[in-house]
């Protein structure tokens, strides 16, 4: 939760009605990824009247990525359910997710059939993101499907057993497989607050589920290096037949700086796409953690 001060009464109104509903104990790890509002001290005010919600405290904003990272890391039930505070994903899926999971399925996903709340580009990017991590990655995401989900203690386990530093959950999520259902929904309006995810947030999101799962960006480059080198070769023959046969020369200054400045700026996208990988190494090669929780506020504080 960042900033959901405006989000939170409404939020636990709805989900702990269903919580209760299931039958089965349960607790609501909170994970504050550094909010500057009152988030905090409402989530802790929660706390006093529900015991069985967790409060989790980060030292400051580490990012949703992190953030889920940590309540996965804390949550200790024997199926785990990430869910956002701004309700665009119903809690009253739970109960048919549970009931999913007590036939035998390890992850239980919910999948947006209905994303008409979003606007128009969020959509239409969302939808070439898809697309073209799944042609690239050797692992498939599952399209519209978000963190909102079911995970047996199996597979929570194996994502904690994941070492990578810089997270991206729906590629570990897919990555670490198991027997999955899925459950289609209509995602809805956020309830109350603003998203905090704006388009050069979501920009960079993009570049980090593409080059956490593959590397054919890297491997783009040595084709184009061989296109553009046997159009170089070809050109040249031409060049030399045409003095050769025709006794012209080749005038062209415009012509020849052009290719040079285009060639230029192929070079300069490539050294961008090895930067990123680069980057990514250096990231892991630090070893700091994914975050840092500075107060706890639960059963053992």
């Amino acid at each position: 939760m960042c900033n959901e001060e405006e989000s939170l009464e409404i939020f636990f109104g709805r989900l702990l009605p269903v919580l209760q509903g299931t039958g089965e104990t349960f607790e609501i790890v909170c994970v504050n990824d550094g909010s500057r509002d009152t988030t905090l001290d409402l989530l802790i005010a929660a706390r006093e009247q529900e015991p069985r919600i967790r409060v989790l405290n980060l030292s400051r904003n580490f990012g949703k990525e992190a953030a889920l990272t940590c309540s996965i890391d804390y949550a200790v039930g024997a199926a785990v359910i990430p869910i956002d505070a701004d309700l665009q994903d119903p809690p009253e899926l739970i109960t048919e997710m549970i009931h999913l999971w007590r036939q035998g399925f390890d992850v239980v996903l919910a999948q947006r059939t209905d994303r008409s709340t979003d606007d128009f580009l969020k959509r239409t990017t969302a939808e070439w993101f898809y697309r073209l991590h799944n042609s690239i990655s050797d692992e498939t995401i599952p399209a519209n499907v978000g963190d909102f989900r079911l995970m047996d203690r199996r597979v929570v386990e194996a994502l904690k057993s994941l070492p990578e530093r810089r997270r991206f959950m729906k590629g570990l999520f897919a990555w670490v497989g198991f027997r999955q259902a899925v459950i289609p929904y209509r995602r809805c309006a956020r309830q109350a607050g603003t998203s905090k995810f704006s388009g050069w947030r979501l920009w960079n999101f993009a570049l980090e589920g593409i080059t956490s799962f593959s590397t054919v960006p890297l491997r783009v480059w040595t084709y184009l290096g061989l296109m553009f080198a046997l159009l170089a070769f070809v050109y040249a023959v031409f060049i030399m037949g045409r003095v050769v046969l025709l006794g012209k020369d080749t005038p062209g200054y415009a012509s020849l700086i052009t290719v040079i400045l285009f060639l230029g700026g192929i070079q300069l996208v490539g050294l961008g796409v090895l930067g990123e990988y680069l980057g990514r190494i250096y990231s892991e090669s630090k070893g700091r953690p994914v975050y840092i929780v500075r107060d706890h506020y639960d059963h053992e504080s």
